[in-house]
């Protein structure tokens, strides 16, 4: 039986009534849910899901503990824990025991779930004792990847740990949250990301594929809607745009750069971080080069080659690297930088909204979230950009048999040849080139293109998930 059981069973419930325990709990899952579950008992690892603040990995955690319930599994069985509980600062509770009583129950529990993990000084030490001592346990963590050192503490138990990073909704996820309930459109929609898994290991034999029963102007409008409002779900239910935009600049901004990222690294002066990450946001994709752009904002280039590693290890921006046809090198000079999710953007320069014919704005965005997705692919192995001259590809991915395959965004109304000179200059260059790809803005842009593999962009985001 459980030593704290008092402190315990407040967030347990399903130990008194399994029944009405998850009764707020939401329904929608997450792409990520059915890895994580299937991971359970299927890996001999523990399993941490990271990820940005409020991006719902405390929602993962209970609709895991809820099938686990529902597929037979004895309630008390399972215990979870969040460990930004005031009870576990409160001084009448010993710490080390309290910790230790989870782990050593006597067999119980058999799955432990241990939130915002982060805030227990030492976590990792404790994971990697009752993990080497081979206690009956397996353990589920949650923390928050905004902090440089709990990802450094997680480093330390490579081999027995395996995590999940878990960011912003995607589009296609959005997709299906808007059309929750709508089993026709859903479908679509999961029958074109299936059609889309071959996209990058196999372009040449891909065909395109167009979602039955989901009008593209429908699709079109759910894209924009997705630029505004971004990947956070607890911002979509604020009242109005003020509201939203002030929660992501309190949450996913403001507490980074000045909580996590002081704490992290002694920054003097946080407000100069500030500055430099909103310069970052004014022109997603353009191509950097790092002393100008220290010259440009009086930010000593020291201070800004410190701050971009962080910048990056607390999923706020990325960097991407110019094309060296070595794979392995050291990666110095010029890079282009994107913001994981837009709607930050947005908060930060008080955008409401925009029109569909705002072509810049919606030109920026479009690459944004096209390398969004290209992060998550596994059939890549490197992302670069091109640029020689007066010619350039916005990204040149590494695929599996030194394979390059050339990926150019033009999201506009009118593609003549002259706008992909990059891919041509580009395969004239370099052996190996598999068939290019040119995402493009309207449904009639879908199949071959100047010899080239032509997607409209709402249809690609799909594909990709």
């Amino acid at each position: 039986m459980y030593k704290y059981k008092e402190i315990l069973g407040i967030y347990n419930p399903w130990w008194i009534d399994s029944e009405s325990a998850f009764k707020n709990l939401p329904a929608f899952r997450r792409s990520i849910f059915d890895e994580v579950f299937q991971d359970i008992d299927g890996i001999p690892q523990m399993i941490s899901v990271t990820g940005p603040r409020r991006v719902g990995k405390s929602t993962i955690l209970r609709q895991i503990i809820k099938k686990l319930i529902s597929s037979g599994m004895n309630p008390e069985d399972i215990c979870y824990y969040s460990f930004d509980d005031p009870a576990l600062f409160s001084g009448r509770l010993d710490k080390e025991d309290f910790v230790a009583s989870l782990f050593e129950t006597g067999g119980r529990p058999r799955y432990l779930f241990l939130d915002e993990i982060q805030t227990l000084e030492r976590w990792e030490l404790y994971l990697k004792k009752y993990y080497d001592l081979g206690y009956p346990v397996k353990v589920l963590v949650s923390g928050s990847a905004t902090s440089p050192i709990f990802k450094k503490s997680r480093e330390s138990l490579m081999g027995r740990l395996k995590d999940f990073h878990m960011l912003p909704f995607s589009f296609y996820e959005y997709a299906l949250f808007r059309h929750r309930g709508e089993p026709l459109i859903e479908e679509a929609i999961r029958s074109a990301k299936e059609a889309g898994s071959s996209l990058f290991r196999d372009p040449d034999g891909f065909v395109p594929f167009v979602p039955v029963g989901l009008k593209f102007e429908e699709l079109d409008q759910l894209l924009i809607d997705y630029m505004m409002d971004g990947g956070f779900p607890e911002a979509w239910t604020l009242p109005s745009m003020q509201a939203r935009q002030d929660y992501l600049y309190d949450n996913q901004i403001k507490k980074v750069i000045f909580e996590d990222l002081v704490l992290a690294a002694d920054f003097r002066k946080p407000e100069n971080l500030k500055r430099f990450f909103i310069s970052l946001l004014e022109n997603p994709g353009k191509e950097i080069s790092l002393s100008t752009f220290a010259t440009e904002t009086e930010i000593n280039l020291q201070q800004i080659q410190k701050y971009l590693p962080l910048l990056e290890m607390t999923d706020l921006v990325y960097s991407l690297p110019k094309f060296r046809a070595q794979v392995l090198r050291i990666r110095k000079g010029l890079a282009k930088y994107y913001i994981s999710d837009l709607a930050l953007r947005n908060a930060i320069m008080r955008i409401s909204g925009f029109s569909r014919d705002d072509g810049s704005t919606l030109g920026l965005y479009a690459e944004n979230l096209v390398y969004l997705t290209l992060r998550r692919q596994r059939d890549i192995l490197q992302i670069d950009y091109y640029r020689e001259k007066d010619v350039e590809v916005d990204f040149i991915l590494h695929t599996p048999g030194a394979h390059y395959l050339p990926l150019e965004v033009k999201y506009r109304n009118n593609i003549e040849k002259k706008y992909i000179k990059g891919i041509e200059h580009f395969t004239s260059k370099h052996k190996n080139v598999k068939r290019a790809i040119v995402i493009t803005k309207n449904s009639a842009d879908i199949g071959e293109m100047y010899n080239t593999l032509a997607i409209p962009l709402p249809y690609y985001l799909l594909y990709t998930g």
